[in-house]
């Protein structure tokens, strides 16, 4: 006969099942109209009394306790699908999904969720370091775990995320070399008359990304009140190109556009009007500022391939397309604009990223002005 010890109402119940078989049992509430209760196992009266405690204290901590059990790679799924449903761009589910298949999964993937610690996170980032991968590549790998566990504890399947107490690996801040004045100039020179030479100027004077460039449409320029709104993008999905709105709020902007730059943009359109003539039947209309020859959406692949012949010509083979954006920010820096201009002109999500960024930029510029304030105090008298 097996004795069985009563606790008061809310506190759970320990008792001996068998022989040698301790069970703690709270109660965790109503479950599909019934009444559900959690129960574990232990060797010892003990031993069980102090998991009904850890119980008690995953429940008080907000956790569902009446959940069904999973293991991460189910959640994964679960969570896959929730991100979906959201509208989550099609880039980013398909970044997610190569990090779940191949590094999260393989290695978590079979832990039941609520006994995810923080060393078998960290044992994880520390192979895959080992393994070779970047330490970029290893925060994202962090990052998503975290994102993961800080979705589980909202559902209350955890009561508290154990990636948080993981340290990423530091990235490394590779310092890239910056376009000068003279280089850009001599980059204007070698584009002048290109069929993209706008693109390109779009590219230096307003900072757009690949993708915003190649998503612009005439109906986003305002030659009147000279700007542009940037409000689609174009990026290659599973195999095909599609149109989708900037990534957040932020990149979706107005920005200035200088008035040489119009004037390109103004011959460009000349040109497209030349190109649609001939095409006649085979043009499709999309109504894109910087279209293929026949009107569609240009592949980003040969508008890489474009970029890599250009900065040849021009002397400049070290130059990525995507350096242009940040030739942009630095000029606008060094002529006086505010942090928060170029914050609004490049589309950065936080005044922080463009801080950190342009940091060794910041402080020539800081330096020039202590240096003018510092004259208009002292004169020439300060100068010995």
């Amino acid at each position: 006969m097996t004795s069985k010890r009563r606790r008061a109402h809310g506190e759970g119940s320990v008792y001996e099942q068998r022989p040698g078989l301790w069970a703690a049992s709270i109660d965790v509430g109503w479950v599909d109209g019934k009444r559900k209760r959690k129960t574990v196992y232990a060797a010892s009266e003990k031993e069980a009394v102090r998991k009904r405690g850890e119980l008690l204290s995953r429940q008080q901590r907000g956790e569902n306790l009446a959940a069904p059990p999973r293991t991460l790679s189910q959640w994964l799924d679960e969570w896959m699908a929730m991100k979906q449903h959201e509208s989550t761009r099609q880039s980013t589910l398909r970044g997610y999904r190569w990090l779940v298949e191949s590094h999260v999964r393989p290695t978590l993937g079979r832990v039941p969720l609520d006994k995810l610690t923080p060393t078998m996170i960290r044992r994880v980032l520390t192979a895959k370091t080992g393994e070779g991968l970047s330490a970029t590549t290893v925060r994202h790998i962090h990052g998503l775990v975290r994102n993961v566990l800080s979705d589980a504890q909202r559902e209350e399947l955890l009561h508290r995320n154990p990636a948080l107490a993981v340290r990423a690996p530091s990235a490394r801040t590779v310092e890239r070399r910056a376009l000068t004045v003279d280089e850009a100039r001599r980059l204007l020179d070698s584009i002048a008359g290109e069929r993209l030479e706008a693109l390109w100027v779009c590219a230096l004077t307003v900072g757009l990304r690949r993708g915003e460039l190649l998503g612009l449409r005439w109906s986003d320029l305002d030659f009147a009140g000279g700007a542009l709104t940037v409000r689609q993008t174009v990026l290659r999905v599973d195999g095909r190109l599609v149109f989708t709105p900037p990534k957040t709020d932020r990149s979706r902007r107005t920005v200035p556009v200088p008035a040489q730059t119009l004037a390109l943009l103004r011959r460009h359109r000349r040109q497209q009007d030349e190109e649609r003539a001939k095409a006649d039947e085979r043009w499709r209309e999309h109504g894109l500022v910087f279209a293929s020859r026949l009107g569609t959406p240009m592949e980003p692949r040969n508008l890489d391939r474009e970029w890599h012949a250009t900065r040849e010509r021009a002397g400049l083979p070290w130059l990525r397309l995507h350096d242009l954006r940040h030739a942009c920010a630095t000029f606008l820096l060094a002529s006086g604009a505010s942090p928060r201009t170029v914050m609004q002109t490049l589309g950065h999500s936080q005044i922080s990223l463009t801080m950190n960024t342009y940091a060794h930029v910041l402080m020539e510029v800081e330096r020039a002005a202590m240096d003018a304030a510092a004259d208009r105090l002292f004169g020439s008298a300060g100068a010995g």
